[in-house]
């Protein structure tokens, strides 16, 4: 599978603030702790403190109970051992492409600080996001042009829903994927489901599937609770470093609030709200007194779930994690909850973003060649790809400044005659320099509509290779299910394996 790359800077859509990070902008560094290489986990490793190794493996071994070649959890016991952590929903069969090179971006940073500091364990961790509630985020996925969708009538933490519901779906997916319809089946919770075909597809490399919603692991970070839906002690850091955010010309992603957990039992998960002495869980009729959630908080960690302003430092306070690796926007919102961490004395993680990649198939890469395009031209917005298109290969001249420029030196110089003669003529001068100039603006449309008809051939294949690489006009890594590759190719997981360096800053393409 050959590979081409191009640096991240190189390539259109990517954030100011994670390009800037990335260059090592010193004006950033206060919003974060060690730099994103390799040299840097030395001291990350010594900064990691202690955690309760002993409740995660318990954890993690039932989680993994049924699964007989489970990978070695009992590892994590060892104070030696640490991880590396990405994280996503629980989408239906892995989602989006971005969601499997997070994956094995993660796996490679693993083996690449194995290699780099044998004496000590690197485990690949995957933070299943059981807890989001968005399941219209998440029901369904695009594959070989098609959408598959999954209704279901259940609320709450998605990792907690039936799989029942997704029979319908199953048995309309193509054949050939036993992974996934062996997974739905034999479980009885999307959660279940997510871990058994992710270790089908990566339990080889050592990847760790986490759920933290559970009450063992929520009663670690009870403190945390308590200081945020007791205290409100969470919004004015985050909106602290919002303002050091915007001052250097940076948009925060994301929304402290005054509580930032969320109440989940059963099939509700719901924000907490403060008001008039009490905590109040929206869409219900469930109140709380100061006493009263507080005992709530004690006696039932696990009915408290953090949103995106928590979620990561419950992730640091319950795993030995030295690194994590999200998209651009993830990377982005970590920058404002450094103040969080230093408030809880929790090490920040070295944050990476995971690889990027494009994969083009060989007649997609001849069309290219054919339409001398590069990759890079292909990320520019259709109108302007098009624009620039036609004007590379017309052969006639498509614009009217030259006459443009004429014309208002032939109007300026009859301006003045009128002038001479009546002032007064100057406005209808004016007018007809206006009206005139809109006339040759009408006519270059219609001389490029033309050339666009004499080009139509070209303009209908670039217009499909841009829809191929960027399918309904997102990129294909947001849009396209990997199936669309592997199931032609069982080695391409190994292929984006051999790409990939989790270290190394770019744009991958690959040639299937």
């Amino acid at each position: 599978m050959p590979i081409q790359s191009y640096p991240l800077q190189r390539v259109p859509g990517f954030s100011k603030l994670l390009l800037d990070y990335l260059a090592g902008k010193p004006e950033l560094k206060p919003l974060y702790g060690a730099t994103p290489t390799l040299e840097s986990f030395r001291a990350q490793i010594d900064q990691k403190k202690s955690i309760n190794r002993q409740v995660l493996v318990d954890v993690l071994s039932e989680q993994y109970q049924n699964i007989s070649d489970a990978p070695n959890i009992a590892c994590l016991s060892d104070e030696k051992t640490f991880t590396v952590t990405t994280g996503h929903q629980l989408n239906l069969l892995t989602g989006p492409l971005y969601v499997i090179y997070k994956l094995v971006s993660t796996i490679n940073l693993a083996r690449k600080l194995q290699q780099a500091y044998p004496e000590f364990k690197f485990i690949p961790v995957y933070w299943m996001a059981t807890e989001d509630h968005d399941w219209d985020e998440i029901n369904h996925l695009h594959l070989f042009g098609k959408t598959y969708n999954c209704t279901s009538k259940q609320t709450g933490a998605v990792g907690r829903f039936k799989t029942a519901d997704l029979a319908e779906l199953i048995s309309q997916l193509p054949s050939g994927i036993p992974i996934f319809k062996e997974a739905y089946q034999s479980s009885e919770t999307l959660t279940e489901a997510v871990r058994k075909y992710m270790h089908a597809l990566f339990g080889a490399t050592g990847l760790v599937c986490i759920d933290a919603d559970d009450a063992r692991l929520k009663e670690l970070i009870r403190p945390v609770m308590e200081a945020d839906v007791l205290q409100k002690a969470h919004q004015k850091p985050v909106e602290n470093t919002d303002a050091e955010l915007v001052g250097l010309g940076y948009k925060p992603q994301i929304h402290a609030r005054e509580i930032n957990f969320f109440y989940m039992k059963g099939g509700l998960r719901e924000r907490i709200e403060y008001r008039n002495g009490n905590y109040h869980v929206l869409n219900t009729d469930i109140r709380f007194s100061a006493e009263a959630i507080k005992a709530e908080i004690a006696t039932h960690p696990e009915n408290f779930s953090p949103n995106v302003v928590l979620r990561p430092l419950y992730q640091e306070m319950i795993l030995p994690n030295l690194a994590y690796l999200g998209g651009p926007a993830e990377v982005g919102y970590w920058f404002q909850l450094k103040e969080i961490f230093d408030l809880h004395q929790v090490p920040f993680p070295i944050l990476l973003p995971r690889n990027f990649a494009l994969i083009v198939p060989p007649l997609v890469e001849k069309r290219l060649e054919k339409l001398e395009l590069s990759i890079l031209d292909l990320f520019q917005e259709p109108h302007v790809l098009r624009t620039k298109f036609i004007d590379k290969h017309t052969k006639n001249l498509l614009d009217l400044n030259d006459e443009h420029e004429r014309l208002s030196t032939l109007m300026n110089k009859i301006a003045q005659k009128a002038q001479a003669i009546d002032e007064t003529l100057e406005a209808a001068v004016l007018a007809e320099e206006t009206r005139w100039q809109k006339g040759l603006e009408r006519l270059t449309k219609k001389m490029r509509k033309a050339e666009e008809r004499n080009q139509e051939t070209g303009l209908r294949q670039l217009t499909a290779v841009k829809q191929d690489l960027f399918p309904a006009g997102q990129w294909q890594e947001r849009h396209t299910n990997f199936l669309e590759f592997y199931l032609s190719n069982p080695a391409f997981l190994d292929a984006l394996f051999a790409a990939f360096d989790p270290l190394t800053f770019e744009l991958t393409v690959l040639n299937p």
